[in-house]
């Protein structure tokens, strides 16, 4: 059996693109700004106790995926930690995508979840895609929004917190095709 090797190395070079660019202040400001333009996630912003900020996540895969980015926690504005995602998924997939990702927390007892040093989301979680072009939901619970590298729109409906937390992503770039099944897990390092 002949093994296609195009989609390997662009999973490959999406991956290597997340773990090799450096984290820096001003990614964070401009994925923040980004999120900040959108309709839908302006009221999170002025309500929420803090969020995470993850500006480029790389995933992709091949049956077997997975994910990987770094990221900072603020509350009132300032930085309060570092944090990094990492996703195992299962299931019928093809691709590689690189998106932005926030995480908003309701109050002083989601922040403490999160915070508590190994956090995890299980596959039924979800997070609106903030991207023009992008209908469907993304992220953790398996099924994936369009490829659109579009500015964020942000007119979706049912925007809430589930669980005292609300996930948003704006999608990058890459193209993904997925009926997977993973969660996501958090690490968290307090300044």
């Amino acid at each position: 059996m002949k093994i296609n090797r195009f989609p390997i190395l662009m999973i490959m070079f999406i991956l290597a693109l997340a773990l090799a660019n450096p984290v820096q202040a001003d990614k964070f400001t401009d994925t923040i700004g980004v999120y900040k333009k959108s309709e839908t996630v302006q009221p999170f912003f002025k309500s929420a106790y803090g969020y995470a900020v993850f500006p480029t996540v790389g995933k992709g895969g091949i049956g077997i995926g997975g994910a990987y980015g770094k990221g900072q926690v603020y509350r009132g504005g300032k930085v309060t930690g570092e944090t990094s995602l990492i996703k195992v998924t299962i299931g019928f997939q093809l691709g590689g995508q690189a998106f932005s990702e926030m995480i908003f927390f309701k109050d002083k007892r989601a922040y403490d979840d999160f915070t508590s040093g190994n956090f995890e989301f299980d596959a039924s979680a979800s997070a609106v895609a903030i991207t023009a072009g992008a209908q469907a939901k993304a992220g953790t619970e398996g099924s994936t929004a369009s490829a659109s590298t579009g500015p964020a729109t942000g007119k979706q409906a049912g925007s809430s917190y589930r669980k005292g937390m609300a996930i948003f992503v704006h999608i990058k770039g890459g193209l993904m095709y997925e009926a997977a099944i993973g969660g996501q897990k958090f690490s968290f390092k307090a300044k």
